[in-house]
């Protein structure tokens, strides 16, 4: 009996994804913020005077900071065009 409730139960919620009506466990917050597109960021040389095969070359480190949770190693990098 118990597989039996099983099954039926499947199957309604199958029926309901067919049906384009999601049951209530997999319906969407409306409370929440529509979510923003990413930002873009795009690296451009500064001067203009590069030649076309120019590549930017980065140098990067980790340095410890200090913060209130205690140190922490964090990232840093320099870049250049040449």
């Amino acid at each position: 009996m118990g597989g039996a409730l099983t099954k039926t139960g499947m199957a309604l919620a199958v029926a309901a994804l067919l049906y384009g009506m999601a049951p209530p466990a997999f319906a969407q917050d409306t409370d929440q913020a529509p979510r923003r597109s990413r930002t873009r960021i795009v690296v451009h040389p500064r001067t203009t005077h590069l030649s076309p095969s120019a590549r930017r070359y980065c140098r990067s480190w980790l340095v410890q900071e200090y913060r209130v949770s205690g140190p922490v190693i964090v990232p840093r990098m320099q870049c250049w065009w040449q």
